[in-house]
């Protein structure tokens, strides 16, 4: 089968991307919804749940838990639909890129099987699901968070111009921290600030274990990635990312309740960033994709850190 002078194979397996989570049922769905469920990442929740958690852990610091409990779910239907607009976006941009990848070639743009027009309509009907869940937000919250599509627009261009780009991966995909906190507390506070400083970090660590699947490839098509800036200190690198994460939701716990036994509910994540740093394999992808995966407990982790101070702070007076 040709399209606009690509040949795509007719087996169904040549649209799915290689680090699919579910090959199985993509591919018995019809071929162009399988094509746009790839696109969208769709298939690959994770994303969804690392842009998820920092806002949700903002209103749990926050204490809004009860009080505004509809954001969580206006929060994963926004972290869904504007994960896939922004995955659609950035393949839109890197589809020539993409072509060099092996992990990447079969995406549905690289591949020629979705065309860029339809690509662009897709994401205007993304957005459109994205601004009905700020609804939900008071004034100062949806204007952060329409603030954050500038980062999200540059995002794609960073790896052609720094060898760093999963830091500004790290400003865009914890912009829901601040987000969240001026939901609650209606103006930025220190506590949503350091929140959010702590993201970044995590995200530029993490994000750099998952770079590890394509250093190689990276390589032959002069993409730049943090993976390949440290080289042979990746794990020293991304361990410090992980302490500096720590410091900041650290910081952010204190301001909301300075007693030095609340900084213990950060404990289980501190053991779990022990657990993936002593088993990472910075030589085997399939192993630094599986600890990647794993900061979905992370951040679930840290929501409830974050949970367990906030209601601390709704139900008693210090």
């Amino acid at each position: 089968m040709v399209e606009q002078g690509n040949s795509v194979s007719t087996e169904s397996d040549s649209r799915i991307v290689s680090d699919s989570e579910a090959k199985g049922i993509v591919k018995r769905l019809p071929p162009k919804l399988a094509a746009y469920i790839s696109l969208a990442r769709a298939d690959r929740p994770i994303g969804v749940w690392l842009l998820f958690w920092p806002g949700a852990a903002a209103v749990a610091l926050a204490g809004g838990l009860l009080s505004h409990w509809f954001l969580l779910p206006a929060f994963f239907i926004g972290a869904f639909v504007m994960r896939s607009a922004g995955c659609v976006y950035n393949d839109i941009v890197d589809r020539d890129l993409d072509k060099k990848v092996a992990r990447t070639r079969n995406r549905p743009l690289a591949s020629g099987f979705i065309s860029v027009k339809a690509a662009c309509l897709f994401i205007a009907f993304l957005c459109l699901i994205g601004l009905g869940c700020l609804t939900f937000f008071n004034p100062i919250a949806r204007f952060t968070a329409i603030a954050s599509l500038a980062l999200v627009a540059a995002y794609p261009f960073m790896k052609r111009i720094s060898w760093w780009p999963q830091a500004w991966l790290g400003l865009v995909f914890s912009w829901a921290a601040l987000v969240g906190s001026v939901a609650i507390w209606d103006r930025f506070e220190w506590p949503g600030i350091f929140l959010y400083g702590g993201c970044i970090f995590w995200v530029i660590g993490f994000d750099t274990v998952y770079a590890i699947q394509d250093i190689e490839d990276d390589a032959l098509a002069g993409i730049k990635s943090s993976a390949r800036a440290l080289k042979s200190h990746l794990r020293l690198g991304v361990s410090l990312f992980f302490v500096l994460a720590v410091l900041g939701w650290g910081a952010a716990i204190w301001f909301t309740r300075p007693q030095p036994l609340v900084l213990l509910t950060l404990l289980p994540v501190v053991l779990h960033f022990i657990w993936q740093m002593t088993t990472l394999d910075v030589n085997d992808g399939q192993n630094a994709l599986m600890r990647f995966r794993s900061n979905r407990q992370i951040g679930f982790l840290l929501f409830l850190a974050c949970a367990t101070i906030g209601m601390a702070n709704n139900f008693s007076v210090y």
